[in-house]
């Protein structure tokens, strides 16, 4: 895998971070990956609630990470658009885009609103869980066979995100 991980400041207090790689496999297979309920837990978060747009998910991160979404677009199966902790003041999207590239599938995921000064965290963070997909595609199962809880993070994903913080941190901002 070839992960391309970009961070950028949208204005004085607020970023985004932008991942893409290109998986063996089709739009229709990624697609299925990224938005059903068994596959997701299989690579990323665990997720319940009202799978359609406008209704209201509730996610469990491998990292911990636990809160509302929204489903702010869906549109099979190349475009996603979800918004976590709708209607506060620490409201982020997060977009996903799948484009056919012959017998392969590239994926760009970009999470917008996230606060400039942990954009490394976060850039690390979505670099593992798109390794954790390429892992979990690869196998036909769990990424995660450990688990993970809202109070402690999937290990092997943990590990990583430490080794790679470092590495997002002196990279930086794009201009």
């Amino acid at each position: 895998m070839t992960t391309i991980g970009t961070m950028r400041a949208l204005d004085a207090t607020r970023g985004a971070v932008r991942m893409e790689e290109v998986f063996d496999t089709d739009v229709e297979d990624l697609w299925d990956a990224c938005t059903t309920p068994e596959r997701l837990a299989r690579w990323i978060a665990r997720v319940s609630g009202d799978l359609r747009v406008g209704g209201t998910v509730e996610l469990t991160f491998t990292s911990t990470w636990t809160g509302p979404a929204r489903i702010d677009l869906c549109e099979a199966p190349h475009h996603l658009l979800v918004t976590t902790r709708p209607d506060t003041a620490e409201e982020n999207q997060i977009e996903a885009w799948l484009t056919p590239e012959g017998d392969e599938t590239r994926l760009v995921v970009e999470e917008r609103g996230l606060p400039v000064a942990d954009l490394f965290i976060h850039g690390a963070g979505w670099q593992v869980h798109i390794e954790d997909l390429g892992r979990a595609l690869a196998l036909g199962r769990s990424a995660h066979p450990d688990g993970w809880t809202p109070d402690r993070p999937a290990g092997a994903w943990h590990d990583r995100w430490v080794e790679l913080s470092t590495t997002y941190q002196e990279r930086g901002l794009e201009s």
